[in-house]
């Protein structure tokens, strides 16, 4: 056989392999409001970046008359390509093909493209769609889970890892996706369970649709696993763009630096979005975007305990990350889930070499049965454990309650921010004025000839005493009170003042956090 034919022969094989699960197959995809695997790839790269490798694996199985099958490319596509003009490694897993299931050869084709996002230090992505483990190969099947697994490990702080769910992701499955660092959702697509309805059926007599008990809008508000909610592929797509805008491509990297840009001041002007009322609630946002470039900020974790909020931004077009107190939400108090979620997410900036900006306005951790005996301990102890961990430049600002272990837990300088600013109007104490006079006034209060104008005096003289940031600037807790309209200049010139910092920290394999 000559070149020619050869190369015939080649074209014909590649067609044969392009084609997927045949053409009925991608029909069904299509029909429930799915793109094809390679549509996917192709949607979310750079216009022809991608160059697919291991096209021509195919599966070794002989059990349950498999070695009579032909899965094409064993039902993933695996390739390298261009976000942005940046490369990355990327797998899909193809429904098409015997449900996208997971053999041992289609997991050798994802571990292959994982190692080489390793090896050439690029961001992962990883696109489930899946049936979950495929049956006819046994433990094969479950051993090429734990290799993969391995490697999200292994992977984990060394290159930004991205787990997109665009349809079912099952049992053992899902656990790849959780050791990642970012996951991705679409509305009626995706779904996430460890067992399925039918399982639960047999097992517990309880019924519950699949997107009832793991749906994207299950896991964005309820569980937490996911990280971004989109209501189509495509805008899931948009999403990931803007997500690796942000963040650099390796931990010895710095995320790329952009035109520096003003905020929007006409919109957020900083002055008028904090109330006069002190307990009245504001959007926390607000005051983000009135401090970051052109007023850009993503929100991650948006729907999920959203007394925290978490995100991107840019000041002066370097990357920062946001950790903020919500006073809409339970008056931004921290408590089980928002211990969480800020924690991994304080983690992640430092892994990824992003500085840290804390806006604190909390009563303190959420007091009650129910989050005593979910662990609030164990759970709030992760933020305090991740803000002390954290080398990256760390700049707290407090604008107005930061009470009790709230006031710690928030980067304070106990836990080695490295700069602490307050507004005016921050207070700063163990406790609000109310319960503090309640508490340290008892027995006055009760023997006073009026107990209610004797407390409102005490509480008065509380609020003059602890209710302002002088006494901890006093200590120098606070490095600087200052006016809200300084703020952006404040923090712009403490990241720069703090960007070439170092810590010099006791010699160990790692610490033990609060798991």
């Amino acid at each position: 056989m000559g070149l020619k034919e050869k190369s015939i022969d080649l074209r014909r094989r590649m067609r044969n392999a392009l084609r997927g699960g045949g053409e009925k197959a991608i029909q069904r995809q299509k029909a429930i409001g799915k793109l094809t695997a390679r549509e996917r790839i192709i949607s979310l790269l750079d216009h022809n970046t991608f160059h697919e490798y291991d096209l021509f694996v195919e599966h070794a199985a002989k059990d349950f008359d498999m070695d009579k099958k032909y899965l094409p490319g064993d039902g993933v596509i695996t390739g390298t390509g261009m976000i942005m003009g940046h490369p990355v490694c990327i797998y899909a897993q193809d429904f098409t093909v015997a449900g996208g299931s997971l053999g041992w050869m289609h997991a050798k084709k994802i571990t292959k493209i994982m190692d080489h996002a390793l090896k050439l230090k690029v961001p992962l992505i990883g696109i489930n769609d899946s049936g979950g483990a495929r049956i006819q190969e046994g433990v094969n099947s479950l051993a090429g889970y734990g290799e993969i697994f391995y490697r999200n490990t292994l992977a984990s702080g060394v290159i930004p890892q991205i787990s997109v769910i665009l349809g079912p992701c099952a049992g053992g499955a899902v656990y790849s996706p959780a050791l990642t660092d970012f996951v991705f959702v679409v509305e009626n697509i995706s779904k996430m369970f460890i067992t399925g309805p039918e399982v639960i059926k047999t097992v517990l007599g309880e019924e519950i649709s699949m997107e009832a008990l793991g749906g994207a809008r299950v896991h964005c508000e309820t569980t937490g696993n996911a990280h971004f909610f989109a209501e189509s592929e495509q805008q899931c797509f948009d999403q990931i763009k803007n997500l690796v805008s942000y963040i650099p491509w390796n931990n010895a990297r710095k995320a790329e630096k952009f035109p520096k840009k003003r905020p929007n001041s006409k919109k957020y002007k900083i002055g008028n979005i904090i109330p006069s009322v002190p307990r009245e609630p504001y959007d926390v946002r607000n005051v983000i975007r009135a401090v970051t470039d052109d007023s850009s900020f993503m929100e991650i974790q948006e729907l999920f305990a959203q007394n925290i909020v978490i995100g991107f931004g840019r000041m002066d077009g370097e990357t920062v990350g946001f950790v903020a107190n919500q006073p809409m939400v339970l008056a931004g108090v921290l408590d089980v889930d928002s211990s969480d979620k800020a924690a991994r997410f304080i983690r992640y900036c430092d892994s990824f070499n992003i500085p840290l900006v804390t806006l604190v306005d909390l009563p303190g951790y959420l007091p009650g049965v129910d989050q005593e005996h979910a662990g609030v301990i164990r759970h709030g102890a992760k933020i305090l454990y991740a803000y002390s961990e954290a080398t990256v430049p760390k700049i707290t600002l407090i604008m107005r309650k930061a009470y009790g272990g709230g006031y710690i837990a928030m980067c304070s300088h106990h836990l080695r921010a490295d700069f602490v600013f307050a507004w005016p109007t921050a207070e700063i104490a163990v406790m609000g004025p109310e319960g503090a006079a309640n508490i340290i006034f008892r027995k006055e209060i009760a023997a006073a000839e009026d107990p209610d104008a004797f407390r409102k005096q005490k509480v008065e003289e509380y609020k003059e005493k602890f209710a302002n940031p002088y006494v901890a600037a006093a200590y120098g807790y606070i490095d600087a009170v200052i006016e809200p309209s300084e703020t952006r200049k404040m923090l712009i010139r403490a990241l720069d003042i703090s960007k070439d910092k170092e810590v010099f920290l006791p010699a160990k394999k790692h610490g033990v956090p609060p798991f």
